[in-house]
């Protein structure tokens, strides 16, 4: 019998209470067995015949237990082998907790402050936002109490015309809009609504006029938009200081209605609508740029409501000042990415005496801008020069929205203001230098009804584009760029050719005693062409979607990056007007157009 049966019949036998000598002779054919001799158990026969059964089973117990004893010794040994000391078990211990130590004292630590003086965008954390239905729902209640119900709106055109507009060169997407828009009344109210974003971590959106051209106000992360319509007021005239200050919903043909009852004006004149707050964030410039310069130049000082709801004002109201860095002309052309404008003190000056205009047209677009060259060679005297090409003339014409038609050929308009000689004088030498340049025609006005008839087709430029327009699928393209002024004939004659390629309708149109010009197609050929003759990609409208990624190839990357720092210096959470100005994650593949 082998050990692995011996051992279980054993235990069978050992749980029998009578002696096993009794039951073997209990058996048929005892007697044979007795005869045959007895069973051994794993020990001599001798000394198992000597032994009682209570001795047989003390030896037989005891020889279990040394045997489990060895095997407990053996595995010992082979763990004590295999097995790390105790005090490495310690250290490992000690090790995982200070570990967690760590982690729980990193979570109430500030994160170390990067030493680097920019920002790549390969080294940006995408933002985090919270735009889940509760959390807007909750955020919606404390808007209410905020800024009043009734200044709170979800209805679908609102949103709806919040999110872009048919003039803007960005097509607003299905998911570009806000989940609702408030009217906030104050300055303290658009900072209390901003502490419920911050907290909220709900992006934002600023909206005044509503008449930017590259998607400024397109809410690309959801969120809300603050309409500063309800932002409308003429806060204080010092009329001795030529100064004024007022809230980012007024117009500037509204404020300038007002001024020219004090004998004032505020020069910037960018197209018909646009308000002061939008005209701040892309430092725009207008029609008399060439002579009174663009927004920067009229801005004094400026109140701002930051991302976490802190107020700030970037200066006082003297003309020049040397206190610290120069906020306010950091927040103009920011676009609403890096604050937002509640209240601007504005530069202001005396009306001109008399004021005229002048027309003349010339066979082709170079010769057009050749005149513009000299007269700006020249240094005549005057407040603006805007050229319209033959296209943008037609338009006009076909629209039917001015009181005359017009020759359809590449023209200049003129403004002249000042004393009633200076502007004879003016007008005198403009005539003389567009004849020699190869002008068809010359008109100037002689009363201020002229005028102003002349220069209706300048302001009527974009609304006949627009008028073309065959259905909704049809979409216009408004955009600008601007190069050194003696580049301009060499710029708008490529483009104009690349139009003419095109098969596509498109006009020109621009502020050209500056440099800058518009045009409503081929818009990626033209701005390259702008910034290889040390140009920028844009002259007036800003930057906003679109234009984002000409930036690099126009002022570098470390410039780009600069920026980045300081939106996130600004703007932590990236919570103003997100993926304006400077990219904050990388873009997709293919949506980035090769140089």
């Amino acid at each position: 019998m082998s050990p692995s049966v011996a051992i279980p019949a054993r235990r069978a036998l050992l749980g029998k209470s009578r002696p096993i000598s009794q039951g073997l002779a209990s058996c048929p054919g005892s007697k044979n067995i007795h005869s045959q001799g007895r069973r051994s158990f794993a020990t001599s026969p001798s000394r198992h015949e000597e032994k009682s059964f209570k001795g047989q089973l003390y030896d037989s117990t005891h020889e279990r237990l040394q045997r489990e004893r060895a095997e407990q010794a053996r595995f010992a040994k082979i763990r004590a082998e295999n097995s790390p000391p105790r005090a490495l078990w310690g250290a490992t211990i000690a090790l995982l907790g200070g570990a967690l130590g760590g982690y729980l004292f990193g979570r109430q630590t500030p994160a170390e402050i990067p030493t680097t003086s920019t920002t790549t965008l390969s080294a940006s954390t995408p933002p985090t936002h919270n735009t889940a239905p509760t959390n807007l729902q909750a955020a919606w209640s404390d808007f209410k109490a905020i800024v009043g119900e009734p200044n709170v709106s979800t209805a679908e055109a609102d949103v709806s015309s919040h999110s872009g507009s048919d003039w803007s060169s960005y097509p607003s997407l299905p998911g570009d809009r806000p989940f609702c828009v408030i009217k906030p009344g104050s300055t303290e109210e658009v900072s209390a609504v901003m502490k419920v974003c911050h907290e909220r971590r709900i992006p934002v959106t600023a909206y005044s006029g509503g008449t930017s051209l590259e998607g400024h106000f397109a809410a690309t992360r959801g969120g809300i938009c603050i309409d500063f319509s309800r932002m409308d007021k003429i806060l204080a005239l010092h009329k001795d200081d030529l100064d004024v200050v007022v809230q980012p919903a007024v117009g500037w043909e509204t404020l300038n209605e007002t001024l020219a009852e004090s004998n004032l004006f505020f020069p910037p004149d960018p197209g018909p609508g646009a308000m002061i707050g939008g005209m701040v964030g892309t430092g725009c410039s207008g029609t008399n740029a060439y002579r009174y310069g663009t927004m920067k130049d009229w801005v004094l000082s400026l109140t701002v409501v930051m991302a976490d709801g802190t107020i700030i004002k970037t200066k006082q109201r003297p003309r020049k000042s040397s206190a610290g860095y120069d906020l306010t002309r950091t927040f103009i052309g920011s676009e609403g990415t890096l604050g937002l404008v509640t209240e601007a003190t504005l530069k202001v000056t005396v009306l001109p005496q008399n004021v005229s205009v002048a027309v003349c047209s010339f066979n082709t677009i170079r010769e057009a801008a050749n005149a513009v060259f000299r007269v700006v060679g020249e240094g005549v005297p005057i407040s603006a020069i805007e050229i319209l090409d033959d296209v943008q003339m037609r338009c006009i014409n076909d629209a039917g929205s001015t009181s005359r038609t017009w020759a359809e050929r590449p023209t200049l308009f003129f403004k002249f203001s000042g004393t009633a000689t200076g502007v004879k004088e003016q007008i005198s030498m403009v005539q003389k230098i567009a004849k020699s340049a190869g002008s068809r025609t010359f008109e100037f006005a002689k009363s201020k009804d002229e005028a102003d008839e002349l220069w209706s087709a300048r302001k009527e430029a974009l609304w006949s584009v627009m008028a073309k327009k065959r259905d909704d699928s049809d979409h216009v393209w408004t955009t600008d760029v601007a190069v050194p002024i003696s580049r301009l004939p060499d710029i708008i004659e490529e483009t104009k050719e690349d139009i003419g390629r095109s098969g596509l309708m498109a006009s020109i149109v621009g502020h050209v005693g500056d440099g800058n010009f518009h045009s409503e197609a081929l818009v990626h050929r033209m701005v390259k062409r702008a910034i290889e003759m040390e140009g920028t990609a844009t002259g007036e409208h800003g930057v906003g979607l679109v234009k984002r990624d000409y930036l690099p190839h126009e002022l570098g990357d470390g410039a780009v990056d600069l920026m980045r720092k300081m939106k996130q210096a600004f703007d932590p959470l990236c919570l103003l007007n997100c993926d304006k100005i400077v990219r904050v994650q990388r873009p997709k593949a293919g949506e980035v157009q090769e140089w």
